[in-house]
């Protein structure tokens, strides 16, 4: 089986996520792709994160209408920072004999060296990058010179780019402004019920 994994803060989940997890799967294939909430990311050790139930519920309620997309809840269930290999290394345990392919924006990809073990991750799965808005792929030579293999484990996923992004969305809801489209209905009405990012 070849399994897609989108991690993140869903701060909240939006038709971005969506809309990539779904080019995902049907470009390369995917049996089935994991959305995998941040318990404590620790690129935002020292930003206010929405508790992590609330969170994990907008995921749960988004994905609810695609039997392809699943709620992978082990970076919530362990303690401590959350990091990518520690993911990996579980899922490859847990889910045996698997291809992994891990989905990241280019922003990520070009700060991928700073990550814990990169040249590790980079050998149990593919990278598969999303382009951004503004950005294209980082300097696949430098990052080669620093994670030997990573040019290899590159997929460039041919996608629309959505500029959609979780803090520009807070901003509307602590503005009194419609968040309608930019994340599914489910979500709209449970951050509506919840009073979240007010």
């Amino acid at each position: 089986m070849k399994i897609g994994i989108l991690g993140g803060t869903f701060d909240p989940i939006h038709m971005g996520h969506l809309i990539i997890a779904e080019e995902a799967r049907i470009k390369l294939g995917l049996n089935k792709v994991l959305f995998v909430p941040a318990g404590q990311p620790w690129l935002k050790i020292n930003h206010a994160v929405t508790p992590v139930s609330h969170r994990v519920k907008m995921v749960r309620l988004a994905i609810a209408g695609n039997s392809y997309f699943k709620l992978c809840t082990l970076e919530v269930e362990r303690p401590g920072p959350s990091y990518t290999i520690d993911t990996i290394a579980a899922l490859q345990s847990q889910l045996a004999a698997q291809s992994f392919f891990f989905i990241l924006g280019s922003d990520s990809l070009a700060g991928l060296h700073l990550w814990k073990e990169p040249a590790k991750l980079v050998q149990m799965c593919r990278l598969v990058v999303v382009p951004r808005l503004g950005l294209g792929l980082p300097d696949l030579n430098f990052l080669e010179a620093a994670i030997p293999g990573v040019v290899d484990n590159v997929i460039q996923l041919d996608t629309p780019i959505i500029s959609i992004n979780s803090s520009e969305v807070r901003r509307r809801v602590a503005r009194g402004l419609s968040i309608r489209y930019l994340v599914p209905d489910r979500v709209e009405r449970y951050v509506a019920g919840q009073k979240l990012y007010r």
